[in-house]
């Protein structure tokens, strides 16, 4: 007997101690760890509102681009009817609901079957159908507002991509991560104005609609669906741009319907100098952007990036020989012969043409003589002309902005170059291929465009923006970056003047190389350009570059076929697409 009781008492004991300890793992999980439970710092509070809530995020918080009138250059909103999962557990008025939306009953049951998460309804609704719908106020259904991805990306390299990256995080926001102000998930910019405007653009918090369920997964009555979101009236911020939001996708339209494979284009806003569209091709690979194609990553923006220019450059030597005094008007040039003093081919042969006409008809012999005869008073004669048209250094915004020293809005601007070796500045052959924009010669498709709008101000520079302005949400204003001049000399207003008569011969000639454009209800001045890339397989780049219209001039353009056949490329089809669309829409 006393065995037994003793066994009992055993028992008993091992039973408060095992109570106790689990009374105390509670007063752990509950009071003492609640917010950092073991050695992983877990929160408890957290896991057990997110084990019963569910959630779908409205806005993840990170500031905005718009174009000039304030449209979204990267979303659409449109009206959805979003259900929540519980729905399927539970009776509703799912016919009422699909009477209002226009659909069959049964497909939005068939959309709740086994869902996990909420469920959004793509099919868009209009304002007077969020109404009703809301006024039913049925837990788990609600007609709301919903940003959706465009499907045709807008100024994507211009404008950039965000992705989470944990390094860059690390590296840059550090003291943000530690203090809880972002997450190591959170997306960053990691290239074009994402990435430049990044600090700005940091989300402050997420928006989104919360509804607490029971532990089966139904609703707790008597709760209702909220909105979590910042209140705060300054974020997230917006990067009002200079785009233009009909000109930028008449200019994505125009090179996907001639299939421009490698290039862009960029237009200018001749006035302030503002980006109104650009557009780089190819498309970004979004699924490894950094992936080289054609030699160069995806993401890389083509209008950035210097390339071999051709024709494009005899700009620069036509303006350097009218400031310098070397054209005589009475004068031809034998455009039967190379830059190397050789015939050329019949169908190539252009017999005696004076300046102006090899200006129009792009004589390489013309040019390649001026620059033979500039250079040996003047050896530096070619790039100071360059950098006097802003070819050589980067033309995009730069300044000052609070605590951020030579702020860039353009991101990946390279420099161009005119020279690579000075040596051969003695060599003749080597001067006559640099004056046709040949040999070393590279310049960035937006630094042409710049060059063009320069002309066409009278030899004003100006730097080149894509920005206006960063704006609180309460649309007041952040930061205004204001126009800068481009460093540096430029042309005088007469040689300005006479460059704007040449880049019209260039179009309004019989035989000019835009005689084309002569067709358009705007007037074009401007520039052809091939450059030869590889002879052996006939590649070139194949530009034009010019303003429009000629005698009022209003915007300034840049169109540049990379790496392609000179025979089948559309440079041409696409400035006169562009310009024509242009005219259409200052004039509907």
């Amino acid at each position: 007997m006393k065995i037994i009781h003793k066994r009992i008492y055993i028992t008993l004991i091992f039973i408060l101690l095992l109570i106790s300890g689990l009374g105390a793992r509670l007063v752990q999980l509950q009071l003492v760890s609640t917010e950092s439970f073991t050695d992983k710092k877990i929160n408890l509070i957290e896991g057990s509102v997110k084990q019963r809530t569910q959630e779908m995020v409205v806005d993840d918080g990170r500031g905005k681009f718009e174009d000039k009138n304030g449209q979204s250059l990267t979303s659409i909103t449109h009206n959805r009817l979003v259900l929540f999962p519980f729905l399927e557990k539970m009776k509703w008025p799912v016919q009422q609901v699909s009477e209002i939306v226009g659909m069959q009953p049964k497909e939005l049951t068939n959309r709740l079957a086994n869902a996990k998460t909420p469920v959004i309804i793509t099919k868009e609704l209009s304002h007077a159908q969020v109404e009703k719908i809301n006024a039913l106020k049925v837990p788990g259904v609600f007609g709301i507002p919903l940003k959706d991805e465009r499907p045709v990306p807008l100024a994507e390299h211009l404008i950039g991509l965000e992705a989470q990256s944990k390094q860059i995080i690390e590296e840059k926001y550090s003291d943000k991560l530690k203090n809880g102000a972002i997450k190591s998930t959170t997306p960053v910019g990691i290239s074009g104005m994402q990435r430049a405007f990044d600090e700005f653009l940091l989300p402050e918090q997420e928006s989104k609609l919360l509804y607490h369920v029971d532990r089966l997964g139904g609703p707790m009555f008597g709760i209702d669906v909220k909105y979590t979101g910042t209140a705060n009236p300054y974020y997230p911020v917006s990067v009002r741009t200079t785009l233009d939001l009909s000109a930028q996708e008449l200019v994505e339209n125009t090179l996907n319907h001639y299939k421009l494979k490698d290039g862009g284009a960029v237009l200018i806003d001749i006035k302030n100098n503002k980006v109104i569209a650009m557009a780089s091709r190819p498309s970004i690979n979004k699924k490894d952007p950094f992936k080289k194609q054609n030699g160069s990553d995806s993401v890389e923006n083509r209008l950035l990036t210097p390339q071999t220019p051709g024709s494009i450059f005899k700009t620069v030597t036509a303006a350097a020989a009218l400031e310098q005094n070397k054209i005589q008007p009475s004068l031809t040039y034998n455009c039967d012969k190379s830059i190397y003093g050789n015939n050329v081919e019949k169908d190539h042969q252009k017999g005696q043409l004076t300046f102006e006409e090899s200006f129009a008809q792009s004589c390489n012999a013309t040019f390649a003589q001026l620059a033979k005869e500039m250079i040996i008073s003047n050896p530096n004669i070619l790039e100071q002309y360059a950098d006097k048209l802003g070819l050589i250094q980067p033309v995009g915004w730069t300044g000052d902005v609070f605590h951020f020293e030579h702020f860039k809005q353009f991101l990946g601007e390279k420099s161009g170059r005119v020279w690579t070796n000075t040596r051969e500045k003695k060599v003749p052959n080597a001067v006559a291929q640099t004056a046709i924009g040949q040999l070393d010669v590279k310049v960035t498709p937006l630094a042409v465009a710049n060059m063009m709008a320069t002309i066409a101000r009278g030899g004003e520079k100006k730097q080149v923006k894509a920005v206006d302005a960063l704006e609180y949400k309460n649309n007041t204003s952040l930061y205004t970056f204001k126009e800068h001049e481009l460093k540096g000399d430029t042309i005088n207003k007469a040689t300005a003047a006479s460059m704007q008569q040449l880049l019209k011969g260039v179009v309004q000639s019989e035989k000019g190389t835009g005689r084309r454009f002569q067709t358009l209800p705007y007037e074009v001045a401007g520039k052809s350009g091939t450059a030869e890339i590889n002879v052996k397989d006939d590649i070139v780049n194949k530009w034009f570059a010019g303003y429009f219209p000629a005698d009022d001039p209003k915007y300034a353009m840049v169109v540049v076929d990379l790496n392609t056949k000179s025979a089948i490329s559309p440079t041409n089809s696409v400035f006169y697409d562009i310009v024509k669309g242009m005219y259409d829409l200052n004039t509907r």
